[in-house]
């Protein structure tokens, strides 16, 4: 296995190694592109035996790009699709054009096929829209928390309908209530950091609401699920901070623990078989 870290070993080495980091950081950004562009492009689903993207949380904040992520499941209704510059889903229905201009690292994910995009469509339950968390589209990541607690969670999305602005985020498996039902109504056409909650009193989402709790240092998997099809992802983050001002245009940037990469990457036609959680 091949292994890419971005610790330095020794005092010697820190001020070099500072010096190259964010060039590094951008060639590891541009090699989990391709490698996602690719896997994604051919209907496949990577999995933790082949590839770990492992993100790390430091001060209390960990940001992490919508594509570098570690596996997705319960693909047989809707999946995830990556956009990039070169890159365009060719499925139907999908009623909008690509918003890949200033989508963060030149890329993001879209849940399709889009057959629902306002309330005179059919919504039909476990296919379009799936108010129950982790059924339908499951992505997955790897974060390697330092410090417990609880974490207040912010994604950035792109809606440009009402029923394209749902979606729901876990962790190791598991759906809290606090997890379910992130919202957006404000911000439409263009791409919008929203930490909210859609609640019986409020459906537009309430502030603060949002959040997920780490028990204990180390690393975990923070799993976002579809709650409506449409959805168009570019990047999350995670913060102690419970009065986060809203972050301004790409927001923080993404910081790698570490990147290991077998030396082969192998390859699937169909995504992995999950009857029995479809």
């Amino acid at each position: 296995m091949a292994q890419i870290d971005f610790k330095p070993t020794t005092l010697a080495n820190k001020n070099i190694a500072m010096q190259f980091i964010p060039s590094i950081r951008k060639c590891l950004h541009l090699i989990c592109l391709l490698i996602s562009s690719h896997l994604i492009g051919e209907n496949t689903v990577q999995s933790s035996e082949t590839a770990d993207f492992i993100y790390i949380e430091t001060n209390g904040i960990v940001a992490v790009e919508a594509e570098h992520f570690v596996t997705q499941t319960h693909t047989s209704k809707r999946k995830f699709y990556l956009t990039t510059t070169e890159t365009v889903p060719e499925l139907s229905p999908d009623g909008d054009p690509s918003h890949i201009a200033n989508a963060s690292g030149g890329a993001y994910l879209e849940v399709l096929p889009d057959s629902r995009r306002n309330h005179s469509e059919k919504l039909i339950k476990g296919e379009n829209y799936s108010n129950e968390p982790g059924k339908l589209a499951v992505l997955s990541y790897k974060v390697h928390f330092n410090t417990p607690g609880r974490y207040y969670v912010w994604v950035r999305a792109y809606s440009s309908g009402s029923e394209d602005n749902g979606l729901h985020v876990g962790i190791n498996n598991t759906w809290p209530s606090s997890g379910q039902r992130l919202q957006w109504c404000q911000g439409k056409h263009q791409w919008r950091w929203e930490s909210k909650q859609r609640t019986e009193e409020n459906h537009c989402g309430e502030p603060h609401k949002i959040f997920l709790d780490i028990d204990a240092p180390g690393i975990h998997t923070i799993q976002f699920s579809m709650r409506e099809d449409g959805f168009e992802f570019d990047k999350w983050l995670m913060t102690r901070d419970k009065n986060l001002t809203r972050p301004e245009d790409v927001g923080p940037q993404s910081k790698f623990d570490q990147v290991k990469i077998h030396d082969s990457l192998p390859l699937t036609s169909s995504p992995k078989s999950e009857s029995s959680n479809d």
